[in-house]
Formats: C-alpha cells, structure tokens, sequence
C-alpha cells in the first residue's frame, strides 16, 4: 500500500462510494457518533472523512473537521455539506492523516472510520490522532480485521495480494495492530452486518502522563 494507490483506487470509488458502501458500514458511523458523548462546542477530527457520509450524523452544536487524500471523495463531501446546510461541519481538507498539519492537542474527539487497513502506515496514524487529540479526550476507529474464522481468515490472506488494486488491506490482523499501534484500548464492540467490523475506543492519557511520556 502507498499514497498514490490508495489515491488511485478511491478516484475509481468517488462515484459509486455512498451506492456501494454506504449502507453497509452505516451502522458502525452511527455508532461511533452516537458513542462519542458529545457535548456543545466539542472539536470533532474525522480521519478519512471521503464522500461525508457521516457528516449528517453530527449534533449541530458540535465542530467537525473531515481531512482526507482523495480529491474526488472530498469534492463530493463538499458537495453534501452544501446541499444538507451542515452547519457543524467546520472545514473540508485534502491532508494526509500520517502527515497532519495540525497543532498538538487541537481536537476533543478524533474519530478514523474504516481507516487504518487503508494507510500506509496505520502506526504512524495512530500516532498522529493521539499528538492532536487532547489529553483526556476519546479517539474511535471503527474497522475489518482479519477473522478468526479458519476458512475466512485463509480466504483474506489470499486476497491480500490484491490490496493494491482495492485501496485496502483484507488480512489487517487486530492483535498484531493493536501492539504495532501500542493501543490500549477501552472498549471494543462488534457492528455492521454480522458483526464483522469492530469499534474501538482509546483514551488519550491525561496531561500529567502525557507530559512525562
């Protein structure tokens, strides 16, 4: 996987992205949101924001930030900020979530909706969703990791060499994610169809730790 894959990959998506897609992971946007305990004027960073899909979902009292690398999926969340008068949502960047430009502890809330099987490098992603995420402050990733399943699990390695093609990783196994990421996270929950995708919610140390870390 490198940027411009991805970037080609997602070109391809941009007009059949909410057609395809949006259904079946709607379930696991709902959920984060609702699972974010927002309260008036929280500064909200979606990772990976694409066509904006969950832009809607968000409380008008809030702030939210959408960044992400594909052009043509930010044109078209653009696109349903105009025509929904999405008066929460705070800005549209084209940024990438490994190199964000951003000050430290900037966002209340930072969220990466089926994310870090598309990066690069998910490691450095999370890294940066920490540096921008306040002390204290919730970070939820919502994404496929590779089954247990023995038979599922197989068929995954096998697609795995065609992730460059797809724009993501089929074989994204969660343990060895969570201790690359060195993610100790809070809580995990199942969503999507048969709860084939999982929630995971992680606290930002607070500032005390932070600052000895």
């Amino acid at each position: 996987m490198n940027i411009e894959a991805i970037k080609s990959a997602y070109r391809r998506y941009a007009r059949v992205y909410d057609a395809v897609f949006g259904p079946i992971f709607h379930p696991g946007r709902k959920l984060i949101v609702e699972s974010l305990a927002l309260k008036p004027g929280d500064k909200v960073l979606e990772v990976g924001v694409g066509t904006g899909l969950s832009l809607p979902l968000y409380p008008g009292n809030v702030k939210v930030t959408g960044i992400d690398v594909s052009t043509e999926m930010l044109d078209r969340a653009r696109q349903r900020v105009s025509r929904f008068d999405l008066s929460q949502v705070d800005a549209i960047l084209e940024m990438d979530g490994e190199n964000m430009q951003f000050a430290d502890n900037t966002f209340d809330k930072v969220v990466a909706m089926y994310v870090v099987s598309v990066v690069p490098d998910p490691r450095k992603l999370v890294e940066e969703m920490r540096r921008v995420c306040k002390p204290g402050g919730d970070i939820f990733i919502v994404n496929h990791f590779r089954s247990k399943h023995p038979i599922i699990g197989v068929s995954e390695a096998l697609l795995s060499p065609l992730s460059r093609l797809a724009g993501f990783r089929t074989d994204m196994e969660l343990n060895r994610f969570l201790k690359e990421a060195q993610l100790d996270v809070v809580e995990t929950r199942n969503t999507n169809l048969f709860g084939y995708w999982k929630v995971l919610r992680y606290r930002n140390p607070p500032e005390k730790e932070a600052l000895v870390a």
